[in-house]
């Protein structure tokens, strides 16, 4: 799996930056917030829908990370079954590689996890589970 950051992930952090950061005239943006809008500016110019991270600028690099810190880490419901000998989780929707590495890999490789079995929506996490999951447990 390539590291990249998706425009989503970008979007998800300018809306966090405006929250944390409002304008205070409605026109100045807060540093972070103008870093990541010139990233993202660039990636809908482009018509791109991800970014390597070493392609983003060090300000929005440390405004997205801001952002990624407030996001869960692991999508673990605490219902492995990696443990039983799946190579898929049951209960996350991760691989076994994911579940084994997933405390080496960095943020944006987390974030392409995180949007892959969001988007899959199949694992326990997303169907029986997802309410004891939205609590964090």
């Amino acid at each position: 799996m390539t590291a990249a950051i998706h425009i989503t992930d970008i979007e998800a952090a300018i809306n966090h930056w405006r929250a944390r950061a409002p304008s205070p005239d409605g026109v100045a943006l807060a540093p972070g917030l103008a870093a990541l809008a010139e990233v993202y500016g660039r990636m809908v110019f482009a018509r791109v829908h991800e970014i390597a991270p070493q392609d983003v600028p060090a300000p929005a690099m440390a405004a997205w990370l801001d952002w990624y810190a407030t996001t869960p880490d692991t999508p673990c419901i605490a219902i492995c079954s990696t443990s039983q000998g799946d190579e898929w989780c049951k209960g996350c929707g991760r691989s076994f590689a994911e579940v084994q590495h997933w405390l080496s890999m960095g943020p944006a490789d987390k974030r392409a996890v995180w949007r892959r079995i969001t988007r899959e929506g199949t694992a326990l996490r997303f169907t029986r589970y997802a309410e004891r999951a939205a609590e964090g447990i």
